[in-house]
């Protein structure tokens, strides 16, 4: 069973930074991926906020499913870069929540 689409809502805001097509659809893909990786049991919604400040590039992801409530940030030298760690750290905290899951079930 595979989310589609319209189960996902992806929110993309840029800050102190010019939107552009290509990190909207860099970012938007690697969450997509991620959440559907999961295969998490609802709705889902995830805000992305891209944010450039002097020289350091953050991305913060903040995801929402089942009254469950899932924040990270990743600051680097390039907003790609940044979206690569904060993703990393999502799939970390989904990874360890379907854990707890699935030891439950098992207990």
């Amino acid at each position: 069973m595979s989310k589609s689409q319209s189960d996902i809502a992806i929110n993309i805001t840029f800050r102190h930074t010019e939107p552009t097509v290509a990190l909207k659809t860099y970012a938007s893909e690697k969450i997509q991926h991620i959440l559907t990786k999961y295969e998490l049991p609802a709705e889902v919604e995830a805000n992305v906020i891209l944010e450039i400040e002097k020289r350091d590039h953050s991305a913060d992801v903040f995801i929402r499913y089942l009254g469950q409530d899932l924040a990270a940030k990743a600051t680097t030298k390039d907003l790609y870069s940044a979206i690569d760690k904060v993703v990393d750290n999502i799939d970390a905290q989904l990874r360890k929540h379907k854990d707890k899951l699935a030891s439950h079930r098992h207990a």
